[in-house]
């Protein structure tokens, strides 16, 4: 679901943007093919009048606002060609009132040919789209993504430089679209409430637009024209102006909800004849509100919140590791301000805040200054601990934690900031607190240095508690137990790096540090006890061919110790061919070359190969495969030994309907003995989403999985009403099958739960 890849920010593959064809605000625009003088708009600017009456969101530009709009063409091709006249013409209309921005997007284009369909939100990325990217304080640090599809399905995020693109970032904001007889069009209206921007006068915001169209390529559009090279992508925005007297926010918003629940699980888990016991039933109402003041500061509280998922998470092969997984956070509350929290270590991540039952957050942008509060009391705790080797992963008892984060933007693309996190156990006493400073310095157009300071200062609670079962270990030399018992001590952890970003080289040098007494109780740090050196080179290349879009090839190279020196705990070095091409298919073949020290053993020999490939040429299956195989370490043998690894997985999506939808996928995970001996693990998870949608706001969805490693199949049925990302109403089920030892080897239900959830966003 990526919309603009590492690559392509690295690269600056840019933004489109279209217009509406309407004989009562627009003449007929001249076909790009037949354009004599074109030359790209570097930093374009559009200045934008008040709409003269008022606009109607149904898909068609004849209502009497549109009239005297602001109009931004002479659009450059981005990708797979970069600042050169696009095959097809793209307009945007813009105007405004005292409550709304609005956007008019017209593609020209052969309406057989264009992509779309009716889906959830934020589903539509293989599709045709259209849409704005929108800077509203103008110092380059983050803006807004909102697109929609031809049929008008929405779809927005949040891209920071910093932290990249944040996919589950929503607002309310309203679309409607249709497809023409000479392309599509899209009608956008973004209330001022649901924007952040500074309280001035007159606006002045940095905008591009941005059109994806899909065909031999996935060809991209813009309004502002981009440079291969540039790193800053942010900085080479056109600018939009002339927008007066509207304020930011002002509204409060209120979101109460119900949820009710039942659950029941066999009455002995090792049993399938014992039958369920009772069900465990439950209902409550949690609320939440915000209210995000005209100066620029945002705040929001949740009380007694539902933050149980409707989806499990897409599961995960852990059979040959001993580092916790990482899941992403989706839940809404924890979006607002999110890019503000995003640092190059995970000191902040939010699902170490799991069942609370209060939470607050301020969110603070006054010019180029940005302040953020998140603060939480947790009654079911995570704890995850890092190690040198391994991560420990469970759950304790209630704790508060709160969180500070401050930043300030200079320059273009530079930024200064600190941090402060702080979690208390209630039970036992204990606390872990982390500091620290880093940033972004640009410098010398094509170069920047990032950096990142920590320290951190951990108490343990004096009772052992779910640590009990590491036993006896110890960490730091043996200065320290692994287990619970009241020690304190402090640790530290750096990281800096020298990045160089040109239109064919791409350069990185990072370095990382952390102590083994480096711990970050609100951040997800599996791992301590380390200095890594990575060095990174890529080349790219653009021939002019036509099965070819662009050629890469990239080298990485990494280096381990212990903090103290005193081990060299491996080598790595993995040289990467990939492929772009026509008929967006890519390719990307690597081979790797590894040593490793492993619970003080010398792994020599590890290679491994890889092949990765995707294609979305066809409209009706997109989809590919990603292999590996080599040699391997069987980490969790006692003692470890080296296996041969094989692992392969397919992803597809099929649409045999422009309202239906399917994502199936398998796995298979297999390590043996090495020369042919015996299996040491060995299995796969097969999953399949389907997803009717009867309208945009109406869903039924249905998710089959099985897991051949616990023998455990799950089916989710979920019915969803959406009216926006905050007003919904969905009831499903989670039915959980296990396959037990024979004799009783077919699947049996062990776990069923029923859930209803209502919630609907009140603005006042």
């Amino acid at each position: 679901m990526v919309r603009i890849s590492r690559m392509a920010i690295a690269l600056v593959v840019g933004t489109a943007g279209m217009g509406a064809r309407n004989a009562l605000v627009a003449q007929t625009p001249t076909p790009a093919a037949t354009v004599t003088e074109w030359s790209p708009q570097d930093r374009p600017v559009l200045d934008v009048r008040r709409a003269p009456g008022a606009i109607a969101i149904d898909g068609s530009l004849d209502d009497p606002g549109w009239v005297g709009a602001a109009r931004a063409t002479g659009f450059s091709e981005n990708f797979p060609d970069i600042r050169a006249a696009p095959p097809v013409e793209s307009e945007v209309l813009v105007t405004y009132d005292d409550r709304n921005l609005y956007l008019g997007f017209v593609a020209y284009d052969e309406p057989g040919q264009i992509r779309t369909r009716i889906s959830d939100r934020d589903q539509m990325w293989q599709d045709d789209y259209f849409g704005i990217l929108l800077d509203t304080y103008g110092d380059a640090s983050w803006a807004y993504f909102l697109f929609a599809n031809p049929s008008g399905v929405q779809g927005d995020s949040r891209f920071a430089e910093a932290a990249g693109e944040d996919d589950g970032f929503d607002i309310v904001f309203q679309s409607e679209g249709r497809i023409t007889d000479d392309g599509y069009v899209v009608e956008m209206e973004i209330p001022f409430e649901s924007l952040r921007f500074p309280d001035r006068a007159e606006q002045e915001w940095r905008a591009t637009f941005w059109r994806t169209r899909p065909r031999g390529s996935r060809d991209t559009y813009t309004w502002a024209a981009t440079t291969r090279g540039e790193q800053c992508f942010l900085c080479q925005f056109g600018t939009l102006r002339g927008i007066q007297g509207v304020r930011s926010g002002g509204a409060l918003e209120l979101f109460p909800a119900v949820t009710a629940s039942t659950t029941g699980e066999l009455a002995d888990g090792g049993d399938p004849d014992g039958g369920f016991g009772d069900y465990d039933e439950d209902a409550q109402a949690s609320l939440g509100l915000r209210y995000a003041f005209p100066a620029g500061l945002t705040a929001e509280a949740t009380l007694n919140p539902d933050f149980s998922q409707v989806e499990s998470d897409v599961a995960q092969v852990d059979a040959n590791t001993t580092f916790a997984l990482f899941f992403p956070e989706r839940r809404p509350f924890f979006q607002e301000g999110s890019d503000l929290f995003e640092t190059y270590f995970s000191t902040v991540y939010t699902r170490q805040i799991n069942d609370p039952t209060v939470a607050g957050k301020l969110i603070g942008r006054m010019g180029r200054t940005s302040l953020a509060y998140l603060g939480a009391r947790d009654d079911n705790t995570p704890i995850l601990l890092p190690f040198e080797e391994k991560s420990f992963v469970d759950q304790t008892g209630p704790s508060v934690s709160n969180i500070l984060r401050a930043r300030q933007t200079y320059g273009e693309n530079s930024y200064i900031g600190g941090l402060l996190t702080d979690r208390r156990f209630e039970d036992g006493g204990g606390s872990g607190t982390n500091w620290g400073v880093d940033g972004v310095q640009r410098f010398l157009g094509d170069w920047r240095l990032e950096y990142q300071l920590l320290g951190s200062h951990t108490v343990e609670p004096d009772e052992a508690g779910p640590t009990g079962d590491l036993g006896d270990e110890t960490f730091d030399d043996g200065e320290y137990t692994s287990i619970f018992d009241g020690e304190s001590f402090g640790g530290f952890a750096q990281y800096t790096s020298l990045e160089h970003t040109g239109r064919r080289w791409f350069s990185d040098i990072d370095y990382w540090t952390t102590s083994p007494t480096y711990r970050s109780d609100n951040g997800f740090e599996t791992q301590n006890d380390y200095r890594r050196l990575i060095v990174f080179q890529e080349l790219n290349f653009y021939p002019e061919r036509d099965w070819l879009d662009q050629f890469t090839i990239d080298v990485r190279a990494e280096r381990n110790w212990t903090y103290d020196m005193g081990d060299r705990k491996g080598d790595y070095i993995n040289p990467t061919i990939e492929l772009s091409l026509k008929g967006q298919t890519f390719i990307e073949a690597g081979y790797t070359w590894e040593r490793e020290q492993f619970q003080d053993i010398d792994f020599g020999g590890l290679r491994t190969w890889s092949l990765f490939a995707r294609t979305n040429a066809s409209d009706f299956m997109q989809g590919g495969f990603y292999t590996e195989g080599g040699r391997e370490i069987s980490r969790n043998s006692d003692p470890p030994i080296l296996g041969d690894a094989y692992y392969l997985e397919l992803f597809g999506t099929m649409k045999p309907h422009s309202r239906l939808t399917l994502e199936p996928s398998w796995i298979y995970s297999r390590l043996d003995e090495t020369d042919g001996g015996e299996e040491i693990f060995g299995g796969w998870i097969a999953r399949v989403r389907g997803t009717f949608s009867l309208t945009r706001q109406l869903f039924v969805r249905l998710v089959l999985q099985y897991d051949d490693f616990d023998a455990q199949f799950n089916v989710e049925p979920l019915l969803t009403l959406k009216l926006n990302p905050f007003t919904l109403f969905y009831v499903g089920s989670n039915q959980v099958f296990h396959e037990f030892e024979p004799p009783d080897d077919e699947l049996t239900a062990v776990e069923r739960q029923y859930f209803a959830k209502f919630q609907y966003l009140f603005r006042y």
